[in-house]
């Protein structure tokens, strides 16, 4: 259970509303539905960071945009606040936690699934006082648990009553709310007490250990990587970061954890001693930080299924000193089937296929009993994609576990303490559990940035504080008081999630905010140390227009048949592509699946070509969506391709000069959707000649599988090739 700190450091509000819609949606009941299955037991690691937050939501001290708009009465609503709401009310899973309510839905249709900043005065007309009060009342009873509601009478007369609420209801809703997030704490507690749970910590604001102690660790997995300007080699961070978290965890539960779940299973030699030293016995992190730990890689067969299960399903140790750390490794295709496969099927196959799977695990062990197998994932993202919130999943599952005689769930500690770890690692290779290397936290311009602005601040506290004891001046009172909350803001600023959301690999309709939040950090510790902060603090870090580099680049000249169909293997093989990115973890998530799987694009002298791939769980797709390619160089164009089924219609559109609106030129002939879609536009109708650059992105509506930008930040460039550009591969 993750989330970042979304606290203002200069306003004390908070600028987002997660762990307190996730606290009424997941944090609770995640943990309470244990107590229909107590023979299960199970592992909950909570981060000091989400503990931190959901205190101060429990006391009353937290206040948030979105909470603050919702208690606002729709007759004091500004314009600005209404465009507000009408843009960020609708952030929940459209499919399961919004056409549920009738209301809702109906609410969501008025104001468009596709809808333009430029078109929101037109769409607010549509909008009433109630429309607002039955908006602020639906978002946040959409982000309480099925359970919950189903039980509560109070929230369940509401998800009957559907529209026309009332201040009243609002009122009592919120303090519902309230009530939800103050329970969640002590029912872990209880749990943990009972001995059904263990609960585990990380370090406190959830940073990227490995970094912290030296940024050059990820050169191990990245090799060639383009690292920030100065080396960041602050051991004593991490060991900060790793005291803080045991101590806030100790407080809130009343033990000292035994556990451990690094962030994002971000590990490596040097954090070893760290952990150890603060007295963790045990952590995790991803099956492919053991296959490269070991030098060997762990086969699957085309189902998934592990073929070297006595190497993957046992704990493993390394040793710091006289002390030994256990480490266990999560099955990462079990893992992820729960976390993104079985969100669309039924619940009762899905529990069925997931137990044919630990069957087939415990088939092939000659030991079972004492084997282990971890599945790890993110305790709140994948619920919303979930019927029901996942409960119906959940309980088809856990009531086979809870019968089947060839399975027991354990804690980790619980194993360790029946089987203890046998065999040592050699060493214990450094990266995460994506990709088993640090590429979404390092590497990208834009993370490189950061980190540089984060080791300029820490140097500025670090200088300030020498040349105070240089002057003999005793650090205490207010003085000392101000550079405690300074390396407060540096640890705070260590945190993953502001690198997360920097780079090409993920973006959100939050992005500003969390760029806005790092750099406020970085800002509070030069205000608190009294020096002027440099002014790039003042710029954002995350720059939309940026060049995007795909994985995957153009080889040589494509010429393929526009028919909708791949008609045979060579046709695109010399083609660029754009890949969906689809890694073991998630923050929240604003789309509600996607259209689109991957787009191979290519040329020849004379056009540009686009192919536009489904998503296998959807194919064939028959439902109605749309595109735009948008060019924003040399002349803005736009390219609109809608398709239903087999049925395709592309028009050219540019801005007019005089209205600054776009306006239809020309109907599109080559053009062509059944399989894939593929799409050829001439240079010539671009106005582009040999050697010129084109930039554009793409935007995909998929109506209710929600919006898609290819790539997610910044733009692709393209040379309009020469005829021997397959002798020098012209890309920009």
């Amino acid at each position: 259970m993750h989330q970042p700190l979304y606290k203002d450091p200069f306003t004390g509000e908070y600028i987002l509303p997660w762990v307190r819609l996730h606290g009424t949606k997941d944090y609770y009941d995640m943990v309470a539905i244990l107590e229909d299955f107590p023979s299960l037991h199970q592992t909950f690691n909570l981060v000091p960071s989400l503990i931190e937050q959901i205190n101060d939501y429990a006391d009353g001290r937290a206040s948030d945009k979105f909470l603050n708009l919702t208690l606002k009465p729709p007759s004091d609503l500004t314009l600005e606040d209404k465009v507000f709401i009408v843009n960020n009310f609708f952030l929940a899973n459209w499919e399961c936690m919004i056409r549920p309510f009738h209301g809702y839905w109906e609410l969501l249709k008025k104001r468009g699934f596709y809808h333009h900043e430029e078109d929101m005065d037109n769409t607010l007309r549509y909008f009433s006082e109630q429309d607002f009060m039955d908006l602020q009342v639906l978002f946040n009873l959409a982000w309480i648990d099925t359970s919950i509601r189903e039980t509560d009478r109070f929230l369940k007369g509401l998800v009957e009553k559907g529209r026309g609420f009332t201040e009243e209801d609002k009122e009592k809703l919120i303090a519902k709310q309230q009530d939800i997030i103050k329970r969640i704490l002590p029912k872990y507690r209880e749990m943990e007490e009972k001995g059904i749970v263990e609960i585990s910590t990380s370090p406190y604001y959830h940073p990227i250990l490995p970094l912290l102690c030296d940024s050059h660790s990820a050169k191990m997995a990245m090799l060639g990587v383009e690292l920030p300007q100065k080396r960041f080699t602050c051991p004593e961070d991490a060991v900060e970061q790793v005291r803080r978290g045991i101590k806030l965890h100790q407080e809130t539960f009343g033990r000292k954890p035994k556990g451990m779940w690094p962030s994002e299973g971000s590990v490596s030699e040097a954090v070893v001693p760290i952990m150890a030293n603060q007295g963790i016995n045990w952590i995790a992190t991803d099956e492919e930080i053991l296959e490269n730990s070991l030098g060997r890689v762990i086969r699957r067969d085309s189902s998934g299924h592990c073929l070297d299960p006595a190497i993957l399903y046992k704990p493993y140790h390394t040793e710091a000193g006289e002390k030994k750390l256990s480490i266990v490794f999560r099955d990462h295709v079990l893992s992820d089937l729960v976390g993104f496969v079985y969100t669309t099927w039924k619940a009762e196959k899905a529990a069925e296929d997931f137990i044919g799977r630990l069957s087939k695990i415990h088939d092939s062990l000659e030991d079972p009993e004492a084997c282990l197998v971890s599945i790890i994932l993110d305790g709140e993202n994948a619920w919303e994609y979930y019927k029901n919130d996942g409960r119906d999943f959940l309980t088809a599952l856990y009531a086979r576990l809870s019968n089947n005689q060839l399975f027991k769930l354990v804690t980790v500690s619980e194993h360790l303490n029946n089987h203890p770890s046998k065999d040592q690692l050699p060493m214990l290779y450094s990266g995460s559990w994506i990709n088993h290397n640090f590429k979404i936290w390092i590497g990208h311009s834009e993370d490189n940035t950061a980190w540089d602005y984060l080791k300029d601040a820490r140097d500025a506290l670090i200088e300030y504080e020498n040349r105070l004891k240089v002057k003999g001046e005793r650090l205490e009172g207010e003085e000392a008081n101000k550079i405690a909350l300074a390396w407060q803001e540096i640890y705070a600023a260590e945190g993953s999630d502001w690198f997360w959301w920097y780079g090409d690999e993920h973006s959100s309709m939050s992005d500003k905010e969390f760029d806005e939040l790092f750099r406020k950090h970085i800002k509070k510790v030069y205000f608190l140390i009294g020096k002027e902060p440099p002014l790039s603090l003042d710029v954002p870090i995350m720059l939309e227009e940026k060049l995007y580099e795909p994985s995957v680049k153009p080889t040589a000249f494509i010429n393929p048949f526009i028919d909708g169909e791949i008609s045979n293997y060579f046709e695109w093989l010399s083609a660029g592509r754009l890949e969906r990115t689809d890694y073991g973890v998630a923050m929240h998530r604003e789309a509600r699946g996607g259209i689109v799987d991957s787009i191979s694009y290519g040329f020849n002298v004379k056009s540009l070509f686009l192919r536009f791939d489904y998503l296998h769980v959807i194919v064939p797709y028959k439902q109605k969506w749309e595109m735009f390619i948008n060019f924003l160089y040399p002349k803005m164009i736009r390219i609109k391709i809608s398709v239903e089924g087999e049925k395709v219609d592309a028009k050219m559109l540019e801005k007019d000069s005089a209205t600054g609106e776009f306006v239809e030129k020309k109907k599109m002939e080559s053009v062509a959707a059944k399989d894939v879609v593929e799409f050829e536009i001439q240079f010539k109708t671009l106005g582009v000649k040999e050697g010129d650059e084109m930039r554009f992105f793409i935007t995909v509506d998929g109506g209710e599988r929600g919006l898609e930008r290819w790539p997610s930040k910044g733009y692709l460039a393209i040379a309009a090739p020469s005829e021997d550009f397959e002798d020098y591969n012209w890309w920009v």
